[in-house]
């Protein structure tokens, strides 16, 4: 569905960059950059001729951007230097001694003439002037989704064949160009168009949870109909024969070319001013026959463009929940995936960097809401445990008040473990993998809860013994099939904890740059309640026996044994808690190190995480242990029947929601505490205060 934009505004009545509609037979194209034997992309033309385009003016036309081709003399002097990942300015190319604007003739617009550079400097064809480097840097990072504001303005005929003419000059994988523009200006044809984009928005959205489904209707598709043009790119598989750099064995090949044909459009669209929207379509073949087109080609893009009547300073966040830029420096990997660091500077450390974005709940956002705690229409702290809660969501947000915590999504770790052969459990160990296969499904109690309460469901293989099948939902990040039997040796290496710790940082990360406002803590693991009492006694100073449930229902002599289970694998290792990642590789889970990371991922990032049940527990132990300040994020959502669960969280300090003798983990005690969670912000940001409603103060 169509986004938000900025973009400085070059409308149709802007002098510079304009074409004539009669520009000359333009000169042959320059080879292909992948090829230098491939001629041009066929009926590419250069930059036309400059001249005044007619057209009315939008609102802002007065701000010139970019124009596409660049002006003759090869400047911008107006362009904002380019920014960084963090915001630090780009430094741009070093500008030539000097620029000699071009013979004003059509063949040569928007071309530039450089001096030679210095001896030993790059190619003077390669080094465009700063200036002009900076605007098209500027260019790329400014956003360009327009949600609304179209204007109906006309775009005059010669800047949109600038905009196409830029839409075809895009790099393409092998000789053929699969992509095609369909110019929609039809009302007719729109409407048809937009009554079919509500009728499959409106049927996607029952499909989604109900956190993301009320996200989602906040995307229109109106602009369908406001936008004076819609163009249609589509991916032609055929094109160029079937020896066309193996357009058979590699079919997305085409779509890939196309997808890189509708950014430069989208680039050339945000230079002339134009704001360009991207309309979803849930069954594009639908789509293909409304529009009458070869069933042969695939839909790539539906894009509304038109002038807009103003643009955002910066990206309009999706309602109720946007999702956030994902940094820089998560996704540059250094000759290794998994090695990440940026140009110019050392690997850095996942764990590492997560906490060094760990800090307390904000002072003055929690004053505030105790604050407006005592002003709201109610008896002071009649609400009980939500005023805490509803403070420290005001806390963690660094504002008061705090947003809802919605969309959101439980996060379920599956992982084995080598203690299953101790007899710890009457539960053979394949369940882990056919409890993920039923969790994918949609068959568990976690799915019915979630469905209940509006959260998504998303499973993460940690750990699991058997190979999964890849399906729709699942993450496969394997460290490593099960983990050692702690009574014989260690369950993992360290370097294999950590590397767990960092799925749970990174599924944390995902699930927040997609959008969720609140992480809900779930795990599937057989014999894992064992590994979680080992790590509650390390880190509360409890005996085994103290700590050690009967997890499934196990029968006395089944417990007796557990509880021996677990005494014998802290008298083995001798785990030290000052250590915790030396107590995962002792004698911890897969998906226990990942609840860790989970819990540190979300404290790193402000986001509320709800913690189920023993294992969560005991993951949040760990996390304490490593970032005292973690625990700031945590919401007991309830108090297991395991003995375990009610130690962990006496040490963390943390009231639980729930008390229903549960014991099955999934999420499921996670998730019913949403509800009471979402309700205490609710409540903070809706019940009106005395002076609001009028209501007389008890003084």
């Amino acid at each position: 569905a169509p986004g938000a934009a900025e973009a400085p505004a070059a409308g149709p009545a802007s002098a510079e960059g304009a074409a004539t509609a009669d520009a000359p037979e333009p000169p042959p194209a320059a080879p292909s950059p992948e090829d230098p034997d491939t001629p041009g992309a066929p009926g590419a033309a250069p930059a036309p001729a400059e001249a005044a385009a007619p057209g009315p003016a939008p609102a802002q036309a007065a701000e010139a951007a970019a124009p596409a081709p660049a002006p003759a003399n090869g400047t911008d002097n107006g362009a904002a230097p380019a920014e960084g990942a963090d915001g630090a300015p780009v430094p741009a190319p070093a500008a030539p001694d000097a620029v000699t604007p071009p013979a004003a003739s059509p063949a040569s617009a928007g071309a530039v003439s450089i001096t030679p550079a210095p001896a030993g400097a790059p190619s003077a064809a390669a080094v465009p002037p700063a200036a002009e480097a900076a605007a098209v840097h500027r260019l790329m990072r400014e956003p360009r989704d327009v949600r609304d504001g179209f204007l109906s303005d006309p775009i005059p005929h010669e800047v949109l064949l600038r905009v196409l003419e830029s839409a075809h000059t895009a790099p393409t994988s092998g000789h053929a160009q699969p992509w095609d523009f369909v110019i929609i200006r039809s009302a007719e044809t729109r409407t048809q168009v937009h009554e079919l984009a509500v009728r499959q928005h409106d049927a996607y959205a029952k499909s989604l949870p109900k956190g993301r489904a009320k996200q989602f209707k906040e995307l229109k598709t109106d602009a369908i109909l406001r936008t004076p043009v819609n163009i249609v790119v589509t991916a032609d598989p055929t094109r160029g024969g079937r020896h066309a750099t193996h357009p058979q064995q590699r079919p997305q090949l085409a779509p890939y070319s196309s997808a890189l044909a509708v950014e430069n459009l989208w680039l050339a669209a945000r230079a002339e001013g134009l704001g360009v929207g991207w309309v979803s379509f849930y069954d594009e073949r639908e789509l293909v026959r409304t529009l009458d087109l070869p069933e042969h080609l695939e839909i790539v893009a539906y894009l509304c463009i038109g002038y807009v009547d103003a643009f955002a300073e910066e990206t309009e966040p999706v309602p109720a929940g946007p999702a956030r830029q994902r940094p820089l420096s998560w996704v540059v990997h250094d000759e290794a995936y998994g090695r990440r660091a940026l140009p110019g500077a050392e690997p850095h450390d996942l764990l590492t960097e997560t906490l060094e974005d760990i800090r307390p709940l904000d002072a003055q956002a929690l004053a505030e809401a105790w604050e407006r705690q005592k002003r709201m229409t109610k008896p002071a702290g009649a609400l009980g445990a939500l005023e805490v809660i509803s403070a420290q969501l005001c806390g963690l947000s660094r504002r008061c008040p705090p947003p809802l915590p919605e969309p959101a999504a439980v996060a379920v770790f599956a992982g084995d473990h080598g203690v299953h052969a101790q007899g710890v459990t009457p539960w053979p160990q394949e369940v882990t993998g056919q409890m993920v296969a039923n969790f994918l499904g949609g068959g568990a109690v976690c799915n019915a809860f979630a469905q209940q309460v509006g959260a998504e469901v998303c499973v993460v293989d940690v750990g699991v013994k058997g190979e999964l099948p890849g399906q729709p939902g699942l993450m496969p990040r394997k460290v490593r099939a099960g983990t050692g039997d702690i009574t014989a040796g260690p369950a993992m290496s360290r370097d294999e904890a950590l590397r767990a710790v960092e799925v749970g940082i990174e599924t944390a990360r995902d699930l927040v740059a997609a959008g969720n406002r609140a992480l809900l803590t779930g795990e599937m693991g057989i014999a894992n309640t064992t590994v979680a009492a080992a790590l509650i006694a390390v880190f509360t100073g409890s005996e085994p026996a103290e700590v050690t449930g009967r997890g499934t229902g196990v029968d006395d002599d089944t417990h007796v044994r557990k509880v021996d289970v677990v005494r014998r694998a802290l008298q083995l290792h001798q785990p030290d808690a000052a250590d915790p990642i030396g107590v995962l590789a002792a004698v911890g889970g897969l998906e226990h190190a990942a609840l860790t990371g989970f819990i540190l991922g979300g404290a790193s990032l402000r986001v509320p995480v709800i913690l189920d049940g023993v294992s969560a527990g005991a993951a949040a132990l760990t996390a304490r242990a490593i970032a005292p300040e973690a625990v700031s994020v945590c919401v007991a959502g309830h108090r297991s029947a395991e003995p375990g669960h009610m130690a962990a969280l006496t040490a963390l300090g943390l009231r639980p929601l729930v008390d229903l003798d549960l014991r099955l983990g999934e999420g499921t005690g996670a998730l019913l505490a949403l509800p009471v969670v979402q309700s205490a912000a609710r409540a903070m940001r809706e019940v009106a205060t005395f002076d609001a409603a009028g209501v007389s103060d008890k003084n």
